[in-house]
């Protein structure tokens, strides 16, 4: 399968090896929204039996890089998107599978612009993580920048 024919789950599991090793499960990769499963694996369980920080920290980095693939595919033969900054607040104990729901904190056509006008955008990615009983665990934000192949 070409890249042109992999999804951005399949293309993310296949380039980021953590992905692949956390069996992420990418249900929905949208330029609005992306939605990534973290199954409830015991090897990567912390002391009291969930999703380990550092799993869920993944899982919800993983969701911001879907949604960027998603939100600026079209933009990666003139720039590379670049995760710049990320924090966390775990807000609930998460037991068993959990969903990181992540989206845009600006307008796609916004960050193009400025890419477009040769400055280096940045944007946020805000990041849910939810147990299977809807409640939220964690909330992330990432920021990431399109960093332009050829700075003018």
């Amino acid at each position: 399968m070409s890249a042109d024919q992999m999804s951005i789950g399949e293309m993310l599991a296949a380039t980021v090896p953590m992905a692949r090793t956390l069996n992420l499960e990418f249900r929905e990769t949208s330029p609005g929204r992306a939605v990534v499963a973290l199954p409830d694996q015991s090897d990567y369980h912390n002391h009291v039996g969930g999703p380990h920080a550092g799993a869920m920290f993944t899982l919800g980095e993983s969701a911001s890089g879907a949604i960027v693939l998603a939100a600026f595919g079209a933009e990666l033969s003139r720039a590379v998107p670049l995760a710049v900054s990320a924090e966390i607040a775990y807000k609930k104990l998460a037991m068993g599978p959990v969903t990181a729901t992540a989206t845009l904190g600006r307008p796609a056509a916004d960050v193009i612009a400025e890419l477009d006008a040769g400055e280096r955008p940045e944007f946020p990615v805000a990041i849910e993580i939810r147990r299977e009983d809807g409640a939220v665990t964690g909330e992330m934000t990432v920021v990431w920048t399109l960093r332009p192949n050829n700075p003018s």
